[in-house]
């Protein structure tokens, strides 16, 4: 009798362990959802004229996307991705595009003035009479053409990081 009554209890507890982690991984997994949620993804987006300004994006794709006079002024776009987006008339004043990928995209009459460009990926990006006053290019990935190009009207410090564009470019 008294060997039934500890396989019982021993059958119980192990019962209460199991069903512990399932309890336990329930919540983490639900928290960590929350906490941890996918990236909004614009690409092959229609986004002309959309206001996302002062709103936080970082990793967002918006990859293949119609940025055309979008305004993204003063928005978190850390680590966000516009590759092969279009933008003309396009507002990046003061954005965070630390890290970002803005490779094969045709900038067209945009202002990137007080951007913070840190880091950011910028291969085959076209730069057609765009605002860079007070843009950080610290790290930043361009060619060399761009940047003898970016060279020509590089001017201003960046309010955030309190680096001067030219040095940021490596301008003589």
């Amino acid at each position: 009798m008294l060997v039934n009554r500890f396989f019982a209890l021993l059958c119980v507890l192990l019962l209460w362990c199991w069903a512990l982690p399932a309890q336990a991984q329930a919540t983490v997994g639900a928290k960590y959802s929350s906490q941890y949620a996918p990236p909004p993804s614009y690409s092959n987006a229609e986004l002309a004229g959309k206001d996302f300004a002062g709103q936080s994006l970082r990793v967002a794709e918006f990859s293949n996307a119609n940025l055309n006079r979008a305004n993204f002024a003063n928005a978190d776009l850390a680590g966000a991705v516009f590759s092969a987006s279009t933008m003309t008339e396009t507002n990046l004043q003061g954005a965070d595009l630390t890290q970002a990928m803005l490779d094969q995209v045709k900038l067209s009459r945009v202002d990137l003035s007080d951007a913070v460009l840190v880091n950011a990926m910028m291969l085959r990006t076209v730069f057609d009479d765009v605002k860079i006053t007070g843009a950080d290019f610290s790290d930043a990935i361009l060619d060399r053409v761009q940047i003898r190009e970016l060279c020509q009207s590089a001017s201003g410090t960046n309010p955030k990081t309190g680096v001067n564009t030219r040095d940021s470019l490596g301008c003589r």
